[in-house]
């Protein structure tokens, strides 16, 4: 289970990013973060793995408090944790199998990793995580020849090398048309059904939320404005959280 306890977030040029966040998402769930650009979902997410550092609160996960976890107890807890970006985060001009096995790094030693000395069982896992996402035929050509719903799907295949219990995907679609948007959350949605990952994922579309989302919470001004149910955001809900000017925008 992941607990976020009174987590803040106050960036060195003053800007509050986090205010009082608090929530709990179980094992198994496949929460949405929403909210407008600039409402904190990015930074929760990048708090939750440590990627950046909370500026007060706790977040447990699985009653270890990431945020007092030294480097080496960072380091096994980011085994766990997937994450998958918005803008793909891969290495444009080396192979799709070379992107999908620098997520095995975090279980190598020091050398093993600075060598990128991988075991026969990590490159029989990535490929078996490039099978998953149906990429098995690209495992060797270059990432920056792919299309952008395949360089993400190859993110995921990344993640997969973690094998990790949760996964943060972090506007994982913002970038991509509306048919790869379903087809990179259908694959989120499988790992999270079949192999019951629990997944974080920021959406800006209240359709796509309504369609993957089994709870969510959302952020306004990075203050939380709402947890429950997709299907318990009316429209007074979507008003308060997007503001009273905010159109539903259908993604089809």
């Amino acid at each position: 289970m992941l607990r976020v306890e009174n987590l803040y977030k106050t960036y060195p040029n003053g800007t509050q990013a986090l205010k009082n966040v608090s929530f709990e998402v179980q094992d198994g769930e496949f929460l949405a973060v929403i909210g407008l650009s600039g409402s904190g979902k990015s930074t929760l997410l990048r708090c939750i793995n440590r990627l950046i550092d909370p500026t007060s609160g706790r977040i447990y996960w699985n009653d270890q408090d990431i945020t007092s976890a030294s480097g080496a107890e960072m380091r096994k807890i980011r085994r766990q944790i997937g994450m998958v970006f918005q803008q793909f985060n891969l290495v444009k001009r080396s192979s799709v199998f070379t992107n999908v096995m620098t997520g095995r790094l975090g279980y190598l030693g020091t050398l093993s990793s600075s060598l990128r000395i991988y075991s026969s069982k990590d490159r029989e896992l990535a490929k078996s995580s490039l099978e998953q996402v149906g990429l098995a035929d690209k495992a060797h050509v270059r990432a920056d020849s792919l299309s952008g719903g395949q360089q993400q799907r190859v993110g995921i295949a990344r993640a997969l090398m973690q094998e990790p219990k949760l996964i943060l995907a972090d506007e994982p679609v913002a970038s991509l048309d509306p048919v790869l948007a379903h087809s990179i959350l259908k694959y989120l949605e499988q790992l999270n059904k079949e192999r019951g990952i629990t997944v974080l994922c920021s959406l800006h579309f209240l359709d796509l939320v309504h369609r993957y989302a089994t709870s969510a919470i959302a952020l306004k001004d990075g203050e939380m404005v709402f947890q429950g149910l997709p299907k318990q955001i009316d429209d007074a809900q979507f008003k308060a959280i997007y503001g009273q000017e905010a159109e539903r925008v259908s993604i089809t």
